[in-house]
Parts: structure tokens; sequence; C-alpha cells
């Protein structure tokens, strides 16, 4: 009697299971696209130019209609932008709302999503905008409107060496377009000031800098025939040619166009101070020597160092040198803080100038 019991209670609430999920699945609304939202704001064909110095102001208020998935239902639209032609391939989103009808955005967020687009920064370029509407699975796509844009980039600015030495040094095709051209680096954005350190191997280097990785567009070259004269042209130039033979060079420019100059100096580099065999130059003994490697694209030298300090200089002069005023690897132009060494034993010493503005140093123990 108990057993039949058991059963009938079993068979209950299954049923009572059973009917609950029926009426669960009666219940919920059913989503469907019906009307697509309709694109309002801004104009077809309004132009931009996004800029950093007023990265927080508004650049322009998107605004779109409701899209409609039935009774009660509220959908997720998001901003999306790709490049004009794309049929929004791989588009990016500027923004994203949870039911608002329009998006106020930023110059800072409309660049953004443009460079991760793969926007050129300072390159006008024809873009589409969308809304997106979606619930789950199901969306709707409004019209598009075109957008004429001009990025920004707030990194500092570059000068790219393009000439005869390339090939030889490690670069790449002579004159040619790469993927890792020579640079020299501006201080900050919007700087005129660049600076940074080239290897040219071969006797008589030829060169232009231009700020584009490709092509010549905006190149800047000697105002002069000869080649030399150390004032920067941008019309009726000649190829910078260096007449100081092959070479590790720190070349500088300023193209302030009341200044355009720049200069390539000759750089041999060594390691001097207490902690090495021959301790500071006051002696009269000369620095301890590096050697260039190409390949790694650094200078190194290995020596047995006592505890004291030490500082990289070029030519065996005081005039180019660095120290380490924070500590941490990073190099200091002229800065009268010495590197300090406080472990005895033989170094393998690096030091890297690569990366133009953001030159670096290690002291690797044997």
């Amino acid at each position: 009697m108990k057993k039949i019991l058991k059963n009938s209670m079993i068979a209950m609430l299954a049923v009572f299971a059973v009917s609950c999920n029926v009426d669960d699945v009666e219940d919920r609304p059913v989503v469907t696209g019906i009307d697509a939202p309709v694109l309002e704001a801004p104009e077809e064909g309004n132009a931009y130019v996004l800029n950093p110095e007023t990265m927080d102001l508004l650049a322009e208020r998107f605004v779109w209609s409701a899209a409609n998935f039935g009774e009660g239902i509220i959908p997720q639209y998001d901003l999306e932008i790709d490049f004009a032609g794309d049929n929004f391939d791989t588009p990016v989103a500027i923004g994203t709302t949870a039911g608002a009808l329009q998006l106020a955005a930023s110059h800072n967020v409309m660049n953004n999503a443009l460079l991760a687009l793969g926007a050129t920064p300072f390159e006008i370029a024809n873009f589409e905008v969308r809304v997106r509407a979606h619930v789950g699975s199901q969306e709707l796509v409004s019209n598009s409107v075109e957008m004429i844009i001009t990025p920004y980039s707030t990194e500092s600015p570059k000068l790219y060496l393009r000439g005869n030495f390339l090939n030889a040094s490690g670069y790449g095709a002579d004159w040619g377009d790469n993927t890792n051209p020579p640079f020299i680096a501006g201080e900050a954005f919007g700087s005129t000031s660049f600076e940074g350190y080239i290897y040219m191997n071969v006797a008589a280097p030829e060169f232009k800098m231009i700020p584009n990785v490709t092509g010549f567009d905006g190149d800047y070259g000697d105002a002069d025939a000869s080649g030399s004269s150390g004032v920067l042209s941008q019309s009726e130039q000649s190829n910078i040619k260096l007449t100081t033979g092959a070479g590790y060079y720190w070349v500088k420019a300023n193209t302030d166009p009341e200044i355009m100059t720049y200069t390539a100096t000759l750089t041999n580099w060594g390691v001097t101070g207490s902690a090495t065999p021959n301790g500071w130059p006051d002696n009269g003994i000369m620095d301890h020597d590096m050697t260039y490697d190409a390949t790694e694209k650094v200078w190194k030298v290995t020596l047995t160092l006592s505890a004291g300090e030490l500082k990289f200089r070029a030519n065996d002069a005081w005039a180019i040198n660095y120290g380490d005023a924070g500590g941490n690897g990073v190099l200091d132009f002229n800065d009268g803080t010495n590197i300090q060494v406080t472990t005895p034993g033989t170094y393998v010493i690096k030091l890297d100038f690569s990366n133009p503005r953001n030159y670096t140093y290690t002291l690797t123990a044997q």
C-alpha cells in the first residue's frame, strides 16, 4: 500500500513539473524583429577633425528611433563604425546603450574607436556608422550614415630615416618602404624636436627624414645642393649627406618652421667609473670601449667590476653621457646620478639606444 502511494505522489509531482514548464514557456514573450531603428543624426557626409586638445568635448550626438522587437521588449543598442565600403565586415563599437536612443561621443571616444578600427592618425578618411539593436540572438540594423573624419594620435611624432644605409645596417631595403624603419622621435605629442641613434654602416651615408612609414610625402632633406648644410627643407631639397663615414650616429632635427635644422654626431661608446678596472678617466686612462652588435642592436662589453659607480659616455668625453637618476635601468642624458654597482663580479654590460628617447642598459652577472 505504501509503495502504491509513493509511486502515485511521484507521478503527480512529475505532471505538476511538466505543467509548470509548459506554462513558463507559454508565458514567455516571443522576440521577433519587427521594425529596425533609424539613425536620424548626424546628417550624411558631415566632416570632423578630431582634436586631442578638446578630447573631452562633444564631437557628435548620435540619435536614432526605437527598434521594435515586440511589446514591452527593450533592446540593447550598439553604435558601430567601419570604413566606408567595407559593409561593416569588421565594425568597432563607438558605444552601447541599454535602451537609450542617443549616444553622446566625445573627440576621445570617437578617436579611440577609429584607432581600434585601424585608421591612420591625421589622415582624412570616409567611414560609415549604423545602429545595431539586439535581443538575444535577434538583431535589427539601421540605415548607415557616412562620416568624413580625421583622427589623431597623442603619441610622440616620428621621423623615419630612409636612405642608402638601410640594407648594410640591418634595417631593410635601401630607400624602400620597410615595416620597421629606423626613426628619430619627438619629445612629446606636438613636438618639433626629434632625436635618436641610428647605425649607418656605409662609407658615405645619404638619407631623408619622412613623417610616414611608406612613401615620401612631407619628406625633409638638406636645403643646400651639397647635402651637408645642416639646414632642413621640404622644397628643392637634396639628400642629407654625411661626410664622417660609417658608424653610429646621434641624429637630431627640429622641424619648427622658424628653426629647420639637423645634426648627426658620430658616436663610439664606452664605460667609465670607479667600479671599472680603469677607474674614472681623470687619471688619464681612457674608458672601456664597447662594441656595437648590429644583430642585437646594442653596445656591449664584458668587464670585471668592483663595488662602486659607473656611467656611459661617447667619444671619451663628457659632452654626451648618461646616468640613471631613477635607478631603474632607464638612462638619463647628462645626468649627474651615477649607476651604482653593489656586488663585485664579472658582468656583461649592454647599452640599448634602439628605442629613441627610451634608452636602457643592463648589467648581467656571469
